[in-house]
């Protein structure tokens, strides 16, 4: 049983992710697909597991989520510009971390920042409003 997906080249999803520049080191890569964080086709896989032209992989690297499909293969890590061009996001995928990104900014821009200890002109003022001055 021959067929040309079973020719057709292949690389380790792990070394791929380091390549495509989704993780910094290979291990941190392995680390990640190890763990559940990767997903090739819809399924769990393994680091050893090769990725093929066409493939769709699911990643999840905190709380950003990609879906990205193979483009191109590459066994040496080049530089990001180049990296892109290993793979094509989706659009969904896109908007989503958009969304996601946004929600985020609202959400830190809605806390209150507390720089640390008052200084001695707030405590000052604190105790001039609590009336123990």
């Amino acid at each position: 049983m021959t067929s040309d997906s079973q020719n057709a080249p292949e690389q380790r999803v792990d070394k791929w992710l380091w390549a495509a520049r989704f993780f910094k080191t290979r291990s941190a890569a392995a680390e990640a697909v190890s763990g559940g964080k990767v997903h090739v086709n819809g399924g769990r896989v393994k680091p050893s597991r090769g990725v093929r032209i066409g493939d769709e992989l699911e990643i999840r690297r905190g709380e950003e989520r990609f879906v990205v499909t193979v483009l191109a293969l590459n066994m040496q890590r080049r530089p990001a510009a180049e990296a892109q061009r290993l793979y094509a996001e989706t659009d969904e995928s896109r908007d989503a971390r958009e969304r996601v990104r946004e929600e985020r900014r609202l959400l830190a821009a809605a806390q209150p920042h507390l720089a640390g200890r008052p200084s001695k002109r707030d405590r000052r003022n604190i105790r001039h409003f609590i009336g123990k001055d």
